[in-house]
C-alpha cells in the first residue's frame, strides 16, 4: 500500500451490456499495478434470495434497485475506506441468489466499483471521487446481454428477450438512465472508446498524485 490516507473511489455506471466492466478492466491494466487497484461488481451484491422458492426467485425484477443489497455494499466500501478486509459475497446467477462463497477482498489505494445502478444510491455516491456514466446504444446493450447470457448464464433466447423487454429496458429508462446526470465523465460506445479510457486513466492518476502531495 501506498502513502494514501484514503483509497480513490471510482464508480462506473450504465446500462446491461453498455461495457462498464470492459472500461473498469482496461482501466485496471493501464495503471497496471494489481496491489493498488481492485474492481467490485455490483452484481456480486444482489440479495439473498435463499428462502424464495425458484419460480419467485424467477419472477425478482433484478434491474430494480430493490433487488441489490444497497447497505451490505455501503458497509463494504466503507471498510475498505477505513483500510479494511472484505468478505465480498458471490451471487449464483443459474440459482437466481447469494453462493455460500465469499472473496476475501485486502483494501486497494484504488477501487473501481461498476455496476448499473452503482450511481443511482445517494449514500454511496458521495463515497466516489470520480463518478463516471458509460452511455451505450440501446440495440448494442441488447445484443452483448444476449450473447453473455445465453453463453455465461444459461439463459435461452426467448427467456432473455422477455426479460429485456418486461423488465431490462424499461428500467434502464426509469432509474439507470437518469444517474447520468450524477457524472463527471460520460463515456459514448462503452469500451471501444479507447480515448475515453485513455482520459479516465489520466484523470485516476491525477487524482492519486493530489492526493499523496496532501
Amino acid at each position: 500500500m501506498s502513502a494514501l490516507d484514503k483509497p480513490v473511489i471510482i464508480g462506473i455506471a450504465g446500462g446491461s451490456g453498455s461495457g462498464k466492466t470492459t472500461i473498469a478492466h482496461e482501466v485496471a491494466n493501464q495503471i497496471n499495478d494489481n496491489d493498488r487497484i481492485m474492481i467490485i461488481t455490483q452484481d456480486s451484491y444482489y440479495k439473498d434470495n435463499t428462502g424464495l422458492p425458484m419460480e419467485e426467485r424467477m419472477k425478482i425484477n433484478y434491474d430494480h434497485p430493490d433487488a441489490f443489497d444497497m447497505p451490505l455494499l455501503e458497509a463494504q466500501i466503507n471498510q475498505l475506506l477505513h483500510k479494511k478486509p472484505i468478505e465480498m459475497p458471490t451471487y449464483d446467477f443459474t440459482a437466481h441468489t447469494r453462493s455460500d462463497a465469499t472473496i476475501h477482498v485486502e483494501p486497494a489505494d484504488i477501487i473501481i466499483l461498476e455496476g448499473i445502478l452503482v450511481l443511482f444510491n445517494e449514500e454511496i455516491r458521495n463515497l466516489m471521487d470520480i463518478k463516471v456514466y458509460v452511455d451505450t446504444d440501446d440495440d448494442i446493450r441488447f445484443i452483448r446481454r444476449l450473447q453473455r447470457d445465453m453463453k455465461e448464464r444459461g439463459r435461452s433466447l426467448d427467456s432473455v428477450i422477455s426479460q429485456y423487454l418486461a423488465t431490462v429496458k424499461p428500467m434502464y429508462h426509469q432509474f439507470i438512465e437518469p444517474t447520468k446526470r450524477y457524472a463527471d465523465i460520460i463515456v459514448p460506445e462503452g469500451g471501444a472508446n479507447n480515448v475515453a479510457i485513455d482520459m479516465l486513466t489520466t484523470k485516476i492518476r491525477s487524482v492519486l498524485a493530489n492526493k499523496l502531495e496532501k
